[in-house]
């Protein structure tokens, strides 16, 4: 069975565009976005963006509204984001996805998690991002296409996450490992900008999501991703989160890479966690 492509180059991304006859299945999908000014995201896109991508909102496409518990961006209706990904030209198990923003994967590696969860494993990063894109000197237009009619049916995959009451009854399990994705200062309780208390899941390990890139929003080599899991290996399962389960798909993008597949998502992460002790 031929390997799921999982990252791939500006380069390699030009070409395709520039010839689309050699892969005319390939939809673009720009992912910026700034949690302290949502709006920012779409304004950059307006402005400028690889030619023919389409836009998808981290809280209006790749997130449900939050309520009182659940966390601050629960999955997103799956039927409603199904149309959306058909209304930008996806096709169930065809089309080629590539996803990027300008955050070292941030955002875009929360579509590159959903499109699997829901089935579609043809879902790719572009490595350096919008950055890389412009540092390699590629063209960039301001043209929003057109909306396409694609055809996308969601199948998703249940146990690949958990929710609150699962944590409180696997986190203590010695073959379980549960992994908290956010910085350092963040998960040692030093520092909490977004939600209200600061602090950490009781019993969580720490591994920033930062570290799956470098500072240019490149990622880092193979055996670098490998090296990052190498002491959960023997685990029967991981469970990864973050403040509200965007950044932890880094994380389980890495995994991935590493060839990890014991790895679920606790999608509320801290923000649901905390909710529960005001």
């Amino acid at each position: 069975m031929k390997k799921i492509q999982c990252v791939v180059s500006p380069q390699w991304l030009w070409e395709r565009l520039h010839d689309p006859q050699h892969d005319p299945q390939v939809v673009v999908v720009d992912c910026r976005f700034q949690l302290a000014n949502p709006q920012w995201g779409y304004q950059q896109y307006f402005a400028s963006h690889v030619p023919g991508a389409y836009y998808l909102d981290l809280e209006k496409d790749l997130s449900a509204p939050p309520n009182k518990h659940g966390g601050r961006h629960p999955l997103p209706d799956r039927d409603l984001l199904a149309q959306k990904l058909a209304s930008i030209g996806i096709v169930s198990g065809e089309t080629l996805v590539v996803a990027y923003d300008d955050s070292r994967f941030a955002f875009a590696a929360r579509l590159w998690w959903l499109l699997r969860y829901l089935g579609h494993d043809r879902v790719a990063l572009l490595d350096g991002g919008w950055q890389g894109w412009i540092a390699d000197g590629y063209p960039v237009c301001d043209a929003i296409p057109a909306p396409k009619s694609g055809n996308f049916a969601p199948n998703p995959q249940p146990d690949w996450i958990v929710d609150i009451e699962t944590v409180r009854a696997r986190k203590d399990s010695p073959s379980v490992v549960l992994l908290d994705s956010r910085d350092g200062d963040r998960y040692r309780g030093e520092r909490e900008p977004i939600d209200p208390i600061a602090g950490h899941i009781p019993g969580a390990v720490n591994s920033p999501w930062q570290l799956v890139s470098n500072e240019r929003g490149n990622l880092q080599p193979l055996s670098r991703q490998q090296q990052l899991w190498a002491d959960y290996q023997q685990a029967d399962e991981i469970i990864v989160y973050c403040g509200s389960g965007v950044t932890a798909c880094v994380n389980l993008f890495s995994m991935e890479l590493a060839g990890i597949r014991t790895a679920k998502l606790y999608p509320g992460g801290w923000s649901d966690w905390c909710s529960y002790l005001i």
